[in-house]
């Protein structure tokens, strides 16, 4: 049998035997992921509808920086964040490196440009498009941009999901500020890095096929909650 077909039935195997471990990597992986997005999108949707609403100096420069930030190197980001959360950095005397809530962190870093730059972008159309008549109802700014949240809420899915993708998918940064440690800080993608490593392929790809199930089950619960808010 291919590695692959192996792995489809490895794959099988751990989710039909419920293995202890494998439950504990899974839901750490989804609890830093979506914790981490949920952040995300709570700072970056209002500075973003913000950006779009509000003509303030440079604006300009931030959209462009904003957009640069997409671009953001993870073990960068774990770098930065490992020197922040360090015994000897600004947040040391929190105690959180190698620690969920490090990668959680890192996370929302890797992740708020994307929801930021994605709901300037939608709401600045719909302000191009509405907000000639808020302004005439006398609605304040602030009111317009939540009318407008409300308006574009397919939008707000499409944030929150991309904020999900980025933060799911995550290994590098996760991996210097998290340690990959058995049982406190392992997560599905540091979990497939170590066993690609180790030379356990099928199992590494059977890891893998549980991770894109478990995101299209994400995905798919918000697109149907997203739909039901329509």
């Amino acid at each position: 049998m291919s590695d692959i077909g192996r792995a489809f039935v490895l794959a099988f195997e751990l989710i039909a035997g419920f293995d202890t471990e494998l439950v504990g990597i899974v839901l750490l992986s989804l609890r830093v992921s979506i914790t981490a997005a949920l952040i995300a999108f709570a700072i970056g949707a209002p500075l973003g509808a913000a950006l779009a609403v509000y003509r303030v100096p440079g604006r300009g420069v931030l959209v462009v920086i904003i957009n640069a930030l997409l671009g953001l190197p993870p073990v960068v980001v774990g770098l930065l964040v490992y020197l922040l959360v360090s015994r000897s950095g600004p947040l040391g005397g929190f105690g959180i490196l190698f620690t969920p809530a490090a990668m959680i962190f890192a996370q929302v870093v890797l992740s708020t440009p994307i929801v930021m730059a994605l709901m300037h972008r939608h709401i600045e159309g719909l302000w191009a498009e509405y907000g000639d008549v808020l302004r005439a109802d006398g609605a304040s700014r602030p009111r317009a941009v939540v009318t407008l949240f409300a308006i574009g809420r397919a939008g707000l899915v499409t944030a929150f999901l991309a904020a999900f993708g980025r933060a799911i998918a995550e290994v590098g940064a996760i991996l210097i500020v998290g340690g990959n440690i058995r049982g406190h800080t392992r997560t599905m993608t540091t979990a497939i890095a170590l066993e690609t490593s180790k030379g356990d392929l099928p199992l590494a790809l059977g890891l893998g096929i549980i991770l894109v199930l478990l995101s299209l089950a994400v995905s798919a619960t918000a697109l149907a909650l997203g739909r039901w808010a329509r």
